[in-house]
């Protein structure tokens, strides 16, 4: 991602506030705001999503009324009880559209901040990860609907019988709870999950409502979405309440031309060097095999996946589209869009692909990579959605009242299950 203005816009209030209400005047769901907690590839490198998530959101939240809010945060690296704390706040002052992407991070260099000797293997990231989820959703169900009275004739604040303690005992955490506050607007911040490596798929699908996957073929779109819903049932639930949205990065023109103009400027800014150096980092594969750039891409190279400890899913799409094309070093470098689908061309070129994708069943909405900001976020809102509105496929306007519903999500289960327990026992009673 590139930035069209002075090089400290991205730690400028002004330039996140711009974002949020070009976002919410363009009618988007929600804004998503990676977060890097080490300057490993960031600082003076790429600087990109590395001021703090929680904090930045509740600025945007600040000039804006609609838009979602949703904001990545690391398991491996933060604690259960804080991090709860963090979004139940930011989706109370935001009246219901906090989200929280939740990664298993996967960056090695990011235990050198923390005090750290070694980062976590995959499998340790993923069971850590399990537990901090669960602990994170008991706590933002520790307040009941209704605790809260407030009746000041009486003197009572809140309901005692309907706030609990969670007391979780784990292999990772042991946490007493509750929160301080109570339940939040839309009953709890929606979550969302990026992993697309088998325990990252079963985990989606015992807590997530979103999923956010990168799927550069259709084919392997449509097996995602379907093996998802599959998982899903397995637990219990209802398929339809788990959204699959994958990154589409878009370079946008009013003509083709002009869009593959903008999309060779953006590869002259950046550099072709750093470019192969991502795409190395994201396979698992030494930079020096990719010297050959008209060569097909040397899969034979790459290192094995037990031994791998980058993303899986960001790996096995951009594999798979190297694979399946014959794509050669150089192909393949100008197609990968830094890990996730890319397309070039006008409005009507990528809303036919986003149709397609839709219409076989590869995805239930799209979370879009904006290649230049503000411009690209710009261009989205003015190209790109007025076709969509045309075809149909998107909304003409806010019709909601918080992102849950938004995102065509039903209130949490746990919520339901006690308001309907608590309605028993009252006529019970």
């Amino acid at each position: 991602m590139a930035r069209d203005g002075a090089a400290s816009d991205y730690v400028s209030g002004d330039f996140y506030k711009e974002l949020a209400l070009t976002a919410e005047a363009g009618k988007l769901h929600a804004i998503f705001l990676a977060e890097q907690i080490t300057n490993q590839e960031n600082g003076v490198e790429r600087p990109c999503g590395t001021l703090d998530t929680a904090t930045t959101l509740a600025l945007m939240a600040g000039v804006t009324t609609k838009l979602g809010l949703i904001g990545t945060a690391s398991t491996t690296y933060n604690e259960p009880y804080e991090l709860a704390r963090r979004f139940a706040t930011l989706d109370h002052l935001s009246n219901g559209r906090a989200g929280w992407n939740s990664i298993a991070t996967q960056n090695p260099t990011v235990a050198e901040q923390f005090s750290r000797f070694e980062h976590p293997n995959h499998e340790d990231r993923y069971a850590r990860a399990d537990e901090f989820i669960e602990v994170v959703i008991r706590l933002w169900d520790s307040w009941e609907q209704g605790a809260l009275v407030g009746d000041k004739t009486k003197g009572l604040f809140g309901r005692a019988d309907l706030v609990h303690d969670i007391n979780y005992r784990g292999r990772y955490f042991q946490v007493r709870g509750p929160l301080p506050f109570p339940r939040t607007p839309q009953g709890r911040p929606v979550i969302f999950q990026a992993g697309s490596s088998p325990l990252g798929r079963d985990q989606a699908a015992r807590f997530a409502d979103c999923v956010f996957t990168a799927q550069h073929l259709l084919e392997d779109a449509i097996e995602f979405r379907s093996d998802m819903r599959r998982r899903a049932v397995a637990y219990g639930r209802n398929p339809d309440q788990i959204k699959i949205l994958p990154g589409m990065s878009v370079i946008l023109g009013d003509t083709e031309e002009a869009a593959w103009t903008r999309k060779k400027r953006l590869e002259e800014v950046l550099g072709f060097g750093p470019n192969l150096a991502k795409l190395a980092r994201r396979v698992g594969i030494p930079l020096e095999a990719l010297s050959d750039l008209d060569k097909p891409f040397p899969v034979q190279h790459v290192v094995p996946e037990h031994a791998f400890k980058g993303s899986i899913g960001f790996r096995r799409s951009i594999l798979n589209l190297a694979v399946k094309e014959n794509l050669t070093v150089r192909e393949l470098s100008l197609r990968y869009g830094g890990g996730h689908q890319e397309v070039v061309g006008t409005p009507e070129q990528v809303a036919d692909i986003m149709q397609a994708r839709w219409d076989a069943g590869g995805a239930d909405g799209f979370t879009l990579m904006i290649d230049m900001l503000p411009s690209g976020l710009h261009d989205a809102v003015t190209l790109l959605v007025p076709e969509l509105q045309r075809r149909g496929l998107f909304h003409l306007d806010y019709q909601h009242a918080n992102l849950r519903e938004a995102l065509g999500l039903n209130p949490p289960e746990s919520l339901v299950r006690k308001t309907v327990e608590r309605t028993v026992r009252t006529a019970a009673g």
